[in-house]
This record gives structure tokens, C-alpha cells and sequence, in this order.
């Protein structure tokens, strides 16, 4: 579930954060989320490469997108392209001997146990836009670390 709300959010060309903040706005070469998991903790990160001026904007624009996900959820539309991703990635993931490696490890580690394909695709197929919504509402809706780099005529920049 938590791979499909990253998907959604900003894994991915087709992703919200993808479309609003480059291709429509071109404010960052590289926008992206990812998913950082642990045996009892994890972080949802979402990166923005952008020129110093623009950085306020496209800090605005993310917590937009992170706010809109954690009141609305998101459409069928998106559930469906994130299973269909999420699937395709997971079958291309078992051609090369290091990504196999790595989601046996990573399973192990936070899971105790290696699922198998037909597992992970039944969970991707049992997850409900309700679902999806409930994780955004608690993850997305809670409290926000934020974090920038680089040189900033204005102190105040990750003060939204």
C-alpha cells in the first residue's frame, strides 16, 4: 500500500509531483518521493532539485500536493496505474541477480520473511482507494520535517 501511495505521490514520470512541478510548471529538473523502510519506523522523502529563487514555489507546490493526497486520497485511475507499475516492476526486478538480492534482503529485514511474486501482486490487487486514502490522511497529513540546501538570500525559506 505504501509503494502505491509513493507511486502516486512521486515515483515516476506519470506521478503528481512529476507532472505539476516539471512538466507543468518547469521549476525542477528533478522532483521525485521514495520510500525509506525500517523494522519499526520508516520516512516518506520527497526531493526537489530547483535554482535557489524558485525553491519557495516549488516548496509551496509540494506541500499543495502532500495537503491535497491527505484530504482527498486518490482516483481509480491512479490506483490502477500504480498496480500496473508496481507489478511490471516487480517481475522486471527478477531479471537481474543484484535487484533479486536486494528485495530478498530487504524482506528479510523488515519482514522476516521473503513474500513471494503471487503474494505481492494479490497485495497490490487487494488494496482499495479507501486504503490509499486512510495512509495518506496518517501519513501525509501528520507533521513535516523539512530540510534545503543551498544558498538562500532569504533565512526564512523552509517556513512555509
Amino acid at each position: 500500500m505504501e509503494s502505491i501511495l509513493d507511486h502516486i505521490l512521486g515515483s515516476g514520470m506519470s506521478s503528481r509531483l512529476f507532472q505539476t512541478v516539471r512538466e507543468e510548471r518547469g521549476l525542477a529538473y528533478s522532483v521525485y518521493s521514495y520510500r525509506q523502510a525500517y523494522e519499526h519506523a520508516g520516512a516518506l522523502v520527497v526531493y526537489a532539485g530547483t535554482a535557489p529563487d524558485k525553491a519557495r514555489e516549488v516548496l509551496g507546490l509540494v506541500h499543495d500536493e502532500l495537503d491535497r493526497m491527505a484530504a482527498d486520497g486518490i482516483t481509480a485511475a491512479e490506483l490502477e496505474g500504480a498496480r500496473g507499475h508496481l507489478r511490471g516492476s516487480l517481475v522486471l526486478g527478477l531479471e537481474d541477480s543484484g535487484s533479486r538480492m536486494s528485495r530478498v534482503g530487504h524482506a528479510l529485514l523488515t519482514h522476516g520473511r521473503v513474500p513471494s511474486v503471487e503474494e505481492l501482486e494479490e497485495r497490490f490487487a487487494a488494496v482499495t482507494l479507501d486504503d490509499v486514502a486512510e495512509l495518506a490522511a496518517e501519513v501525509l497529513g501528520g507533521p513535516r520535517s523539512v530540510a534545503v540546501v543551498g544558498p538562500f538570500p532569504d533565512e526564512e525559506i523552509a517556513k512555509r
